[in-house]
């Protein structure tokens, strides 16, 4: 050992002693990191000032018309494009853009065609075309600009879409919208219709008395048949105008079974927000709970919570309401358990809402929070959660089927009745062919009115069944909820349906800039570099002036120390560097530092070690396992997309550890991953040390003519 470091201690020696080598190590010290800043700083942020990629939109487009509504989406197309300030969007004509692509002077071109509109305005049609934009980029200017350009040509695209949807469904939901309307203008014409059938339904105890009349006294028989029959055309006008409303009837009961269908979710989600609401009170007593919430920070939040609370309220005095209206349509006693859990849900509400609005007027005076009233506030919720809950356990098993009898029941007797008062409409004929016959026929009118008086009092239950179910309806009020919602505002449904889902995005590791990100990249790179241009420039070989002969050992270790110290001075410079003067984004500084020292060391061992045992042509060698490594350690591109070749030698390179090793410090340190990469690079290490010191002597033998023979042509040294 003593030798090895006399070797060492005189190299360093000669280094400093002689002021060419020292200049010229000095070089080899620095050039490294400017190897690596250089590259770092022309990567920092590429994706960043994309807004000089100059790119030609041209707009042909003339306009179409979607619903009856003028549209000319390739406007909208272009004015979005002058808000987007990413790519240098520039406008201009057909020629221009392509000649302009053609020679270069853009990098692509975006041209929307004459019909892009008329196309899209085909979704309302039975055959529907895509619309096209044509896309043109010239691909031999740059190998990444046309990547970009695509990725804007692709954002197009999609903002195309979304606008599209937006409009498309802002125009139906603006129909509904009007259908509402339209139906609420007509209620007053269908109450009439409603007050006609009620009318005839009070007619039929007149024609029984005259029915009576007729029988007692067939003498006066034919002065009563002569009055029923003036009175009959006004009979025939109220069953048209019944048989109308019948038909009238029918459509809102046909809505009603659609309603129906929705009903019970409806009801379960409202239950559902009420307990939502309730639980809510937890956070909101937390924070006013917090001494350093500001007044007016909580009275906002007790303004919410009222507001909140007393919907919930709202929402629940309705729902049973809706329950209590069922059971006395559908006979009773379906829904009285349901009916009693909800007056004790609202009057828990009501209590939280009296201790809201306690604690809001405490604040509007300048009042601290009372602690008491948080805490009644709290116990009033908790109750109001549990009793939503139970109402929520027992919905679907019990609620629902209850529910959807109740309404089974009304629809059924609704339907009984528009049959009813159809049937009735029918018959009609058969009363004016029947009064005929008993003018006619006065001589036998007992027959004739028995025959009429068979009829009447079917006809007369049908109509008066008819009655009571419309009155029962009318109870319902489920026209006017139809109404309600189609007239929903139909600007915030469009909306929701043009972008339905929202990416919410959670970087794990989070590192500002693509410089930043590549430092471990390049760093490496530039360390590798370094030990190879300290191979290039530097012997490996040691020149004896006397003295007992060196052993192969010695040499190896004692000028691999030399080699080794000015790596390490080339890895501090490049890793301080990074941070210091580039500002590069390093979590971990210290270990980014030492890792830099762990990977020239073993760099160098490897490089040192070929360039030992091969000469020149360990040179190569390093060259070679250098340029494999660019390609086929994942650096730059994930390993994945890269040839099967690469994919395979991927585990078996020095760099693939280094580089993950760096990464750690950089953007945030996994211990495990620090493990693995440092026992691996180990051994790399280690095959490199025990290759040199067991080969060394037995190599260099076998190639000592070899190198004679090469140096003297003169070329080789």
């Amino acid at each position: 050992m003593k030798r090895i470091f006399a070797l060492y201690r005189a190299d360093l020696r000669a280094i400093v002693t002689n002021w060419a080598a020292a200049v010229i190590i000095l070089g080899l010290i620095c050039l490294p990191s400017l190897y690596a800043w250089f590259n770092i700083k022309a990567s920092w942020d590429p994706y960043g000032s994309t807004q000089g990629i100059r790119v030609a939109v041209v707009n042909l487009d003339k306009g179409a018309e979607i619903l009856g509504n003028p549209v000319r989406i390739g406007d909208q197309i272009v004015a979005s494009l002058r808000e987007n300030k990413q790519i240098g969007w520039t406008f201009t004509d057909a020629e221009e853009a392509w000649e302009g692509v053609r020679e270069g002077d853009y990098y692509a071109s975006v041209t929307i065609p004459p019909n892009f509109s008329a196309e899209i305005a085909t979704v309302t049609s039975d055959n529907p075309v895509k619309a096209v934009i044509e896309y043109a980029v010239n691909e031999k200017i740059n190998a990444i600009a046309p990547k970009i350009t695509s990725k804007g040509a692709t954002g197009i695209m999609e903002e195309v879409s979304s606008s599209f949807v937006k409009t498309a469904s802002r125009t139906l939901f603006e129909l509904f919208n009007e259908l509402g309307v339209e139906l609420g203008r007509e209620l007053p014409t269908i109450d009439k219709v409603k007050e006609l059938i009620f009318r005839l339904e009070g007619a039929f105890p007149q024609i029984e008395e005259a029915l009576g009349v007729t029988e007692k006294d067939v003498a006066t028989s034919d002065a009563i048949i002569q009055a029923a029959r003036q009175n009959l055309p006004a009979a025939s006008q109220l069953a048209r105008e019944g048989a109308a409303f019948a038909g009238g009837v029918g459509e809102v009961l046909g809505r009603s079974r659609e309603t129906a269908d929705a009903l019970a979710p409806a009801v379960k989600q409202d239950i559902a927000v009420v307990r939502q609401t309730a639980e809510g009170a937890a956070g909101w007593t937390a924070a006013l709970a917090d001494n350093r919430t500001a007044p007016e920070e909580a009275a906002r939040v007790l303004a919410d919570a009222e507001r909140r609370t007393g919907a919930a309220s709202a929402i629940v005095q309705g729902t049973a309401s809706l329950f209590e209206r069922l059971d006395e349509a559908a006979g009773g006693g379906r829904f009285p358990a349901a009916i009693s859990l909800l007056g004790q849900l609202r009057t828990k509400l009501e209590a939280e809402l009296a201790v809201i609005r306690e604690l809001a007027a405490a604040v509007a005076k300048g009042e601290a929070v009372s602690s008491e009233l948080l805490d009644r506030w709290n116990a009033r919720a908790q109750e109001a959660s549990a009793l939503s809950a139970d109402v929520l356990a027992r919905f679907d098993g019990e609620i629902a089927p209850k529910l959807r009898d109740s309404l089974s029941a009304a629809q059924q007797k609704a339907e009984t009745a528009h049959g009813v008062l159809q049937d009735a409409v029918n018959r009609l004929p058969d009363v004016e062919r029947i009064l005929n016959d008993a003018a006619k026929l006065v001589g036998t009118g007992k027959e004739g009115l028995a025959a009429i008086r068979a009829e009447l009092p079917g006809t007369e239950a049908k109509i008066r069944d008819l009655a009571a179910k419309i009155r029962a309806f009318e109870e319902k009020g489920d026209i006017r909820e139809v109404i309600d919602l189609l007239q929903n505002n139909f600007e915030k449904e469009s909306e929701f349906w043009a972008g339905p889902v929202e990416l919410h995005e959670t970087k794990l590791f989070p590192i500002p800039n693509y410089g930043s990100a590549m430092s471990p990249f390049f760093t490496t790179l530039s360390l590798w570099v370094g030990a190879l241009l300290l191979v290039s420039l530097l012997t490996v070989e040691v020149h004896e002036d006397g003295g007992p002969p060196l052993r192969y050992y010695q040499i190896y270790i004692g000028r691999f120390l030399t080699f080794l110290t000015i790596a390490l001075l080339q890895s501090l410079i490049v890793t301080t560097g990074d941070i210091l003067v580039l500002k590069a984004y390093v979590l971990h500084p210290g270990w980014f530092i030492g890792f830099g020292l762990v990977l020239s060391t073993i760099f160098m061992l490897i490089v040192y070690t070929l360039v030992s045992l091969f000469g020149n042509v360990g040179k190569a060698m390093a060259i070679v396992l250098l340029v494999l490594q660019l390609a086929g350690s994942g650096g730059t591109f994930p390993i994945q997309v890269t040839p099967p070749f690469f994919q395979a030698i991927y585990p078996f390179l020095p760099f693939t550890y280094a580089i993950s090793l760096m990464r750690e410090a950089v953007g945030g340190i996994l211990w495990p991953i620090v493990t693995r990469d440092l026992l691996l690079l180990a051994v790399f290490a280690g095959i490199a040390l025990v290759l040199g010191l067991t080969l060394k002597k037995p190599l260099n033998r076998a190639s000592a003519r070899l190198v004679q023979k090469a140096k003297s042509s003169k070329l080789i040294h």
